[in-house]
């Protein structure tokens, strides 16, 4: 397995804060990130989080700065 074989295939993982990334189907998943239902080669998963992952600021942020905004 290679990050750069063509024939290697990935999932979108994403974490607590909702970062996103991709990881080879082959291997265990790193503890604290989750698979999203997305896989394929390495340009199709990387297109997928290009779509979906709009804000990339953490999670934890987010809220922070929603918090501060509201009060």
């Amino acid at each position: 397995m290679s990050w750069d074989d063509p024939n290697t295939r990935f999932v979108v993982v994403v974490n607590g804060e909702e970062q996103y990334s991709i990881w080879p189907e082959s291997r265990a998943l790193p503890a604290g990130w989750r698979e999203v239902g997305a896989s394929g080669t390495r340009e199709a998963c990387l297109s997928h989080i290009e779509q979906v992952w709009t804000d990339m600021r953490p999670l934890s942020l987010r809220h922070a700065l929603d918090g501060a905004s509201a009060g």
